[in-house]
């Protein structure tokens, strides 16, 4: 019998995420399933629709491959033929099944910069962000469980408790920290690892209440690109083309990323050195999805953390465009709850965060038991 939370994904999916009408077109695209049941599933909810699904299947083993041996006509040969089926298309969901952060390790950067800028860009920074209404989201694996710590059972009440949140409640509470990032300027964000000041003078705030990620909870926006300074020390691992870091550290100065340190500096001085925009930050965010509190080293998790805040070196998203263009878009992750040494953030020297909960009245909506 199929397992009602993944019939209630699907429906979420397509109703609430894409808002899917009669006649439109879907691209679902997944990466190492193995289990199709969730594809399977989408498709019939379509066809209620009334819609088109067209089905993708991937396989991260072979991208490895292709990234490899990739050429700038190699990658604008492989999008020739993606993308005009993208143009085509009204909606996107991707899945991966996510089994090994690891498989693009030891993938030289130019390679990985190649496909980016001539493979990627084109079709999902540049037709699928901004011309498609898009979703993307993981599927349970035994590999993702053991990476947060559970048993596989434990994990998928996990997955399904994060993935059916009632994300419409979460869209109404984020309303008045849109309102008030949009009226700040300065950001001031202190832990005792951190001292780190910037303006968001004029920018918007986007609220990510499960239009575009599965799991989702954030609200972002980007710093005038050139305000940033002080230091910022990360205590969320993270993954850049295979290779871990812990412990990020960088200073700022007018916005550049000056000096960077980590458990493998030399791996993410080449991430920064990919191009002049991989060195300033094009995305500040609050994480704040009840359900999920501890890392994973699954960035599409790890950055909606309860009580959490991410920078961005690299590229800014359109909508909250302060105007940096890279091929590097890397959300690295910081929480301030209590048992990670804690953390406060100023919105105009006026203290609105403190340990990872919303003090002020207007946003005590967000804090994770009004979520729930």
């Amino acid at each position: 019998m199929l397992d009602n939370r993944i019939k209630m994904l699907a429906r979420n999916l397509i109703f609430y995420s894409c808002s899917l009408k009669k006649g439109e077109k879907i691209l679902i695209e997944s990466f190492d399933l193995n289990d199709v049941t969730l594809i399977k599933e989408i498709v019939k909810v379509v066809f209620e629709v009334g819609a088109f699904p067209v089905v993708r299947l991937q396989n991260t083993k072979v991208t490895r491959e292709l990234l490899l041996g990739t050429s700038k006509e190699h990658s604008m040969l492989l999008a020739k033929h993606i993308v005009p089926q993208m143009e085509e298309m009204d909606a996107y969901i991707g899945i991966s099944a996510g089994n090994n952060v690891f498989e693009y390790a030891n993938i030289p950067n130019e390679k990985i910069k190649t496909y980016s800028i001539y493979y990627s860009k084109p079709i999902h920074r540049d037709i699928r962000v901004e011309k498609t209404k898009w979703v993307i989201l993981r599927y349970p694996t035994e590999g993702m469980a053991q990476l947060s710590g559970k048993s596989t059972d434990e994990f998928e009440d996990f997955y399904f408790n994060v993935c059916n949140l009632d994300y419409s409640k979460m869209n109404n509470a984020l309303t008045s920290l849109k309102t008030l990032m949009e009226q700040t300027n300065k950001v001031k964000i202190i832990t005792p690892t951190t001292k780190l000041e910037f303006s968001i003078k004029g920018m918007s705030a986007i609220k990510c209440a499960g239009h575009a990620n599965i799991p989702d909870g954030e609200i972002y926006t980007a710093p005038i690109k050139t305000s940033v300074n002080g230091h910022i020390e990360f205590n969320v691992p993270s993954t850049y083309s295979g290779v871990r870091h812990d412990f990020i550290r960088f200073e700022f100065k007018n916005g550049k990323i000056v000096k960077a340190t980590s458990s493998n500096t030399k791996e993410l001085e080449k991430v920064l050195d990919m191009d002049e925009g991989a060195r300033y930050i094009g995305e500040f965010s609050f994480g704040v999805n009840p359900y999920i509190y501890e890392p994973m080293l699954d960035i599409l998790f790890d950055e909606k953390i309860t009580g959490s805040i991410h920078l961005t070196p690299g590229a800014c998203y359109k909508d909250a465009d302060n105007g940096n263009v890279s091929a590097v878009h890397w959300d690295l992750v910081q929480i301030h709850r209590p048992e990670y040494g804690g953390g406060e953030i100023y919105f105009d020297d006026v203290l609105i965060r403190k340990d990872g909960r919303f003090i002020l009245k207007q946003l005590e909506l967000l804090n994770p038991e009004n979520l729930v």
